[in-house]
């Protein structure tokens, strides 16, 4: 088994193409898994689409299978070529992978690194795949890993002080745009969570709210949990808004865009308008007073952003590389065979022991210790057949580590008994547990 990532950023893509690769409704996502498991090197896989980011994370038998069948399935869905989408992705292997998940979860490769906001997502990801039955043990391990990992660099640093995530960002942008913007009427497409971010910050800076969604009622309650500065307006509302406000943003999460050219009327004053969905909310050609950002335009603000947590970025990646040392390191201690044959050693061990005692003393004729040797050892065995096909049978559940840990303490097994596999090479990953 081998761990697999084929990672889409905004560091090596531009939101065009992500927006092409996106997974906006869990009927996609669901799908695009499901044919991903249909390939026979794929074991478990788990989909993260963000407005940043596409990460497919997998367990496979046989890395340039699954990679192959990988690129071909996001040629078929995206219509993007596969010597384009193999051109641009950026591939994890083993280790690579494990660092990778760790690093993407601590937020260091995020546009705007110290966010908070992809260790949850992630945490939704791989919420969805196990409840779907597209991941199990070999990932969730994995992603339990990773979120731990996660919150050491939140207790062990700054870099999520203050946390800033794309919404906030294009807030920031707002200001620097026009200053002071308290007082201010702002306009805010669609109710997730992108929209409510964005809406939480305009607030705090005294900005008042209005909320337009094609689902009504769920802007209502956006607008209730927002406070007094939040108002709601209906769908229909939305060409007669976007012309009358300076500051649109817009999330809403439509496969297509929202706001179109034909919708845009010119005004004397300038408007600044904040697309930060992928795919595009808004398609309009560059009109008088009017200055459309989308995700990629807000990346001089995310760059200020990086200098100033480089010191605490690199004691988190220390934390990040120790991480995934240890969770190799704890793979294989989790790998049912050495524990087995430990323990099978230790019977031996004892039964030797205490014949070799038996002769001495004169309790057993020494002309029939091997008699008496053979006797014990099928004993032992006999005795431990059963425990040891349990836990071989369990060694692919989920449950298993819990049960395996238990019984290195129940049986006084310590990590150092259990190396018996080399640490780079990793061989657990490419047999063992087969």
């Amino acid at each position: 088994m081998h761990y697999l990532t084929l990672s889409f950023t905004h560091k090596n893509t531009d939101i065009s193409i992500r927006e092409k690769l996106a997974f906006n409704s869990e009927e996609k996502s669901r799908h695009f898994m499901s044919q991903l498991k249909n390939c026979e090197a794929i074991n478990e896989v788990i989909l993260l689409s963000t407005c940043n980011r596409v990460e497919i994370i997998t367990s496979v038998s046989h890395i340039k299978s699954a990679s192959k069948y990988t690129f071909e399935l996001l040629n078929y869905v995206s219509d993007i070529s596969k010597e384009e989408l193999e051109k641009r992705a950026d591939m994890y292997e083993d280790n690579g992978a494990i660092h990778h998940l760790f690093t993407v979860c601590s937020s260091l490769d995020s546009l705007v690194v110290g966010e908070t906001q992809i260790a949850g997502q992630l945490k939704d990801a791989f919420k969805f795949a196990f409840e779907n039955g597209y991941c199990g043990q070999k990932l969730g391990r994995a992603m339990h890993h990773a979120f731990r990992c996660a919150a050491e660099v939140r207790s062990r640093t700054d870099i999520s002080k203050s946390p800033v995530s794309v919404s906030s960002v294009a807030v920031a942008k707002a200001k620097d745009l026009l200053g002071d913007i308290g007082g201010l009427t702002a306009l805010i497409v669609g109710a997730g969570e992108m929209s409510q971010l964005a809406a939480k910050h305009l607030i705090a800076n005294g900005v008042n709210i209005i909320v337009i969604n094609r689902n009504l009622e769920r802007a209502q309650e956006l607008a209730k949990e927002l406070g007094e500065l939040a108002t709601v307006a209906p769908y229909a509302k939305l060409t007669e808004f976007i012309n009358r406000y300076r500051l649109v943003f817009s999330a809403t999460g439509a496969p297509h865009s929202v706001i179109s050219d034909d919708m845009v009327q010119e005004r004397e004053f300038s408007r600044y308008w904040f697309d930060i969905a992928v795919p595009r909310d808004i398609d309009v050609k560059e009109h008088h007073n009017l200055h459309v950002y989308a995700v990629d335009d807000l990346e001089e603000i995310v760059n200020k952003n990086m200098s100033l947590r480089e010191e605490q970025a690199k004691i988190a990646y220390s934390i990040v590389g120790r991480a995934t040392m240890e969770f190799f390191k704890w793979l294989q201690t989790m790998c049912v065979d050495p524990i087995i044959k430990e323990i099978r050693d230790h019977a031996k061990c004892c039964s030797m022991q205490e014949l070799e005692k038996a002769v001495k003393k004169g309790y057993i004729p020494q002309e029939l210790e091997e008699q008496v040797s053979k006797v014990l050892h099928h004993a032992f065995n006999s005795f431990l057949h059963d425990a040891t096909k349990n836990l071989k049978d369990v060694a692919e559940k989920p449950e298993a580590d819990t049960i395996v840990q238990a019984v290195q303490y129940i049986f006084n097994i310590n990590e150092d008994q259990t190396k018996r596999i080399n640490l780079y090479k990793c061989e657990y990953q490419m047999g063992v547990l087969k």
